[in-house]
């Protein structure tokens, strides 16, 4: 299996039957699956209670954890640009990922030391004396653990979905079904090992031990890493063929040195033309669109030809096909930026969220156990969970009925639906926290939290409320996103198509922290400490917050509204037609 496959030039047909058994879709999946269901219980019930972690161990000031926590995860999904060019340009998904599996490893063990040797964060905080915070030497040790998971992230993140995959031929019915199947799995893993994490992992650190809530995910991830490595043989490995980011340089290379020429009248026809019989990408139209882009297509004195037809030197010549593709890539970047957008106001919800929770009436029921902080975006996934299949099996054939679409809508519609809901998130947060915090006014307190607060007698189950419209306003725009950067990039940079959306998730990342900062400084009243997002939200006006990133929903949903009324669909020529994914013809390079 792990020899190079040669496909014979006459289509021999031994040569044939040998590659279709390299695909083992159905007996690799339960490794490949068995290492992305461990990976996530190790990894989201770590970070999804870092904030809690960071202000109760390492005696934090809320704006500094949530800053950092900020910049970690966009330095996460920064980071997967990098594990995407290494993987299709020199490595290989299977070795990337298997680098990855272990440097997260590292990075849990790492953070697990910090939780149960005392002399690597602060003493505990005692009532009537300062809190002292962390020493230089404990904060490099804790971002040596950070950047063990980011290298861990930069590489999983990217590969692991495209890698499961290629497990599966996708020329055949059965390869299309395995890998439709395996999609439904992987979000099915994912939202499964939120909710354990949230629920269990979540509640063992906050309420048993830290020390004992981070050594689960570690030895979690050690299975995650033992899982797939176990797997080894019976992997399908597509090789790099190189970086695809070089033909998006060639094509506006060549476009900047022929940039006095003129385009055609007829371009379609009197362009360079030539698609390599190894290319895995299937066959664009032209389109109208960028037509400067163009003139790299145009054939000049100067131009050489090799022999079987293809451009001497592509960085002064390339293919109409090279340049839509490139095309596809470009056309995607305004719904990218409506992306980060999107994502940064939920962002600061979902982060808040945990601080109103541990000033709320966090009690299941009439008895003493107090649920988690941390653990209530598990709501936000239920509800993730629970709307797919309704949306899958209810809405879409009723839609399917009305639009004649196969999918009921089209993928962007259902991103600006998302968008649509996450106005209303944010205003439902808004009222919520205005309750919230009226309360603790006017009537008798919970008790109070160190450092913040005084707890309001409102329950926690009001946060349920702003997490359910979050979780239904995901159900559209974030599977919707996946959805449209993985059909339209070119086959052969879907790894990069992934790391392109992690990346609009970083920038969502740092523009929150950026946004809290300026909001933390400009809001402070004369003579006053409290601002907008004080550390007691009591005396703060988170509600403000909300309304403010309210208002920044509204401006992108309008901006979406006219970038997606623009865009042409990949493979569609002028036509705004999805295309369907299992009708993209690809080939693979394998081992």
């Amino acid at each position: 299996m792990d020899k190079k496959v040669e496909t014979m030039e006459n289509g021999d047909e031994k040569g044939e039957e040998l590659k279709q058994l390299n695909y083992r879709g159905v007996k690799a999946m339960p490794f490949v699956i068995g290492n992305e269901t461990f990976e996530k219980l190790g990894t989201i019930g770590t970070s999804t209670n870092l904030l809690v972690y960071l202000t109760t161990v390492f005696n934090m000031k809320s704006i500094d954890a949530i800053n950092l926590i900020n910049v970690f995860a966009g330095t996460c999904n920064f980071g997967t640009l990098v594990g995407a060019f290494l993987s299709d340009t020199y490595f290989g998904r299977y070795k990337v990922l298997g680098f990855a599996s272990i440097s997260s490893f590292m990075g849990m063990l790492v953070l697990t030391l910090t939780a149960a040797v005392s002399k690597l964060h602060p003493p505990h905080c005692v009532d009537g004396v300062p809190c002292i915070g962390p020493t230089p030497w404990q904060m490099a040790f804790l971002l040596t653990g950070f950047g063990f998971l980011i290298a861990g992230a930069s590489g999983i993140r990217p590969c692991n979905l495209a890698f499961g995959a290629d497990q599966f031929n996708p020329k055949t019915e059965s390869g299309q079904a395995g890998i439709a199947s395996f999609f439904n799995w992987y979000y099915f893993t994912f939202t499964f090992a939120m909710m354990v994490s949230l629920t269990v992992i979540v509640y063992v650190q906050a309420d048993v031990n830290w020390a004992l809530g981070l050594a689960i995910p570690t030895f979690l991830m050690f299975l995650s890493c033992a899982v797939f490595f176990a797997g080894t043989r019976i992997y399908v490995k597509v090789l790099p063929d190189g970086s695809p980011l070089t033909s998006i340089f060639q094509v506006l290379t060549a476009t900047i040195k022929k940039r006095g020429l003129t385009v055609p009248q007829e371009p379609s026809v009197s362009l360079f033309n030539h698609v390599s019989t190894k290319s895995i990408n299937s066959k664009l139209p032209y389109s109208k669109q960028f037509r400067f882009l163009n003139k790299a297509a145009i054939k000049t004195e100067n131009d050489k030809i090799n022999p079987d037809g293809s451009s001497g030197n592509r960085w002064t010549l390339c293919s109409i096909q090279q340049v839509e593709e490139v095309k596809c890539v470009i056309r995607t970047v305004p719904i990218w930026l409506a992306c980060i957008i999107y994502n940064v106001s939920l962002h600061q919800m979902q982060t808040y969220t945990v601080f109103q929770a541990l000033q709320s009436d966090r009690r299941l029921g009439s008895g003493t156990f107090q649920i988690p902080a941390a653990s209530y975006t598990v709501f936000q996934m239920l509800a993730l969970t629970v709307w797919i299949p309704i949306y899958d099996r209810l809405l879409v054939p009723c839609l399917r009925k009305i639009t004649n679409k196969k999918q009921g809508i089209s993928v962007l519609q259902r991103i600006g639906v998302g968008a649509g809901i996450a106005i209303l998130t944010m205003l439902v947060a808004a009222l919520v926290e205005t309750k919230r915090r009226d309360l603790a006014h006017a009537k008798p307190t919970l008790g109070s939290v160190r450092g913040k607060g005084a707890i309001s007698s409102m329950s926690g189950y009001w946060l349920i409320l702003q997490l359910a419209v979050a979780g239904l306003s995901e159900g559209f725009a974030i599977i919707g996103f996946v959805e449209f950067f993985y059909k339209q990039f070119p086959e052969n940079m879907r790894s990069f198509a992934g790391a392109f959306l992690f990346c609009g998730m970083a920038m969502s990342s740092y523009l929150s922290s950026f946004m809290i900062s300026v909001v933390h400084r400009t809001t402070r009243e004369v003579g006053s400490t409290t601002n907008w997002l004080a550390e007691d939200l009591n005396e703060a006006k988170l509600d403000n917050f909300y309304y403010l990133c309210m208002g920044l929903e509204v401006l992108n949903f309008m901006y979406y509204l006219m970038v997606a009324k623009w865009y042409k669909y990949k493979g569609t020529g002028d036509e705004k037609d999805d295309v369907a994914l299992e009708d993209m013809s690809t080939q693979k390079h394998m081992v």
